[in-house]
């Protein structure tokens, strides 16, 4: 089965990884010390993310290190954007609305 990357963003531990993971390459070691949860869990959530293409994955000689491509992470931006227009034109004719509001106040 094909995940997508809304798959892998809906669950709060996979964006704490990625999170984690924005800034600098870490092991699936030193990832799972950051969180109450077993080794074997937290490779299950790499391996979604993984699957969804979010992780940039290098070898080391053994280690194998993740960070996160952050190019992938344009297709959520660019599927947001339709509602951060929706919700600027929606804040701006409340603003007009509140703006009316006062005029009308100063007027009485």
């Amino acid at each position: 089965m094909k995940r997508d990357i809304f798959q892998a963003i809906a669950d709060p531990t996979r964006r704490a990884i990625l999170v984690l993971i924005s800034s600098t390459a870490l092991t699936p070691n030193a990832i799972a010390e950051q969180f109450k949860t077993t080794r074997q869990a937290v490779s299950k959530h790499i391996k979604i993310l993984n699957e969804c293409d979010l992780l940039e994955e290098r070898k080391e000689g053994r280690e194998i290190f993740y960070q996160l491509k952050i190019d992938k992470m344009k297709e959520i931006d660019k599927w947001l954007e339709q509602f951060k227009e929706i919700w600027e034109k929606r804040f701006n004719q409340l603003d007009q609305v509140l703006i009316n509001l006062k005029t009308k106040e100063n007027e009485n």
